[in-house]
């Protein structure tokens, strides 16, 4: 691929970012902007027309602004595996995040609309995407990140003051044996105290020292929030 030209099509509905991203690109000899489209019709209509290295689309356009750039985005993959995906939005919404990627982040970047003024950022994502990589938005992996914790203390939140005290000392390190000594209870009542916490914190059935090991980095998630 080196020393070809890399063929683009952006979809945008709004007239001056759309032209600003396709300035933004076209400065680089590499780029070659097949088509342009304000609208997911649009952009599968050229589609039909050309088959591009990368689609440069919005997450929000015509007609509901809601997710159409997310659908258009599976479309194109699921019609034109080889095809990368740069998606630009104005929101860090994780929940955008997680749709775009719920089919693997192979050939997908994810960047906040603010890159159209860093042109070497969005070309970098066009490069990475082309060559079947991702990448992420530095905002969006913050609130990726605020969005698992989140759900790690809600999770948490769940248990009874037993079983946090259990999940407690088993990130001190406890096993069984020595939680039930510390606790004045039976190791049958510890093992149904973890089988608990286990189950509310929705660790799988697995060798109990990773299931373990996941319930200690909940607790300890949270106490260093």
């Amino acid at each position: 691929m080196e020393g070809e030209r890399i063929r683009l099509l952006i979809a945008e509905d709004d007239y001056l970012v759309r032209e600003g991203a396709r300035a933004a690109v076209a400065a680089d000899p590499r780029i070659e902007v097949l088509g342009t489209a304000s609208s997911a019709p649009e952009l599968i209509e050229l589609l039909d027309d050309h088959v591009p290295d990368v689609v440069l689309l919005d997450i929000r356009m015509p007609p509901t602004f809601t997710t159409e750039g997310i659908d258009l985005a599976h479309h194109v993959r699921g019609e034109h595996p080889g095809v990368g995906i740069v998606v630009l939005s104005q929101h860090a919404d994780p929940e955008y995040a997680l749709e775009l990627l719920k089919d693997g982040s192979d050939g997908v970047a994810y960047l906040l609309k603010e890159r159209l003024g860093d042109a070497d950022r969005l070309l970098q994502a066009i490069d990475e995407v082309r060559a079947g990589g991702s990448m992420l938005d530095p905002r969006i992996v913050e609130a990726l990140l605020e969005a698992q914790r989140r759900r790690s203390a809600s999770k948490l939140a769940g248990l009874t003051p037993r079983e946090l005290e259990v999940l407690s000392l088993m990130a001190s390190g406890r096993g069984n044996a020595a939680i039930a000594r510390e606790l004045s209870i039976t190791d049958r009542s510890v093992e149904k105290h973890t089988n608990a916490i286990f189950r509310k914190l929705g660790l799988a059935e697995e060798i109990d020292l990773n299931r373990r090991v996941a319930a200690v980095l909940f607790y300890l998630q949270r106490s260093h929030d």
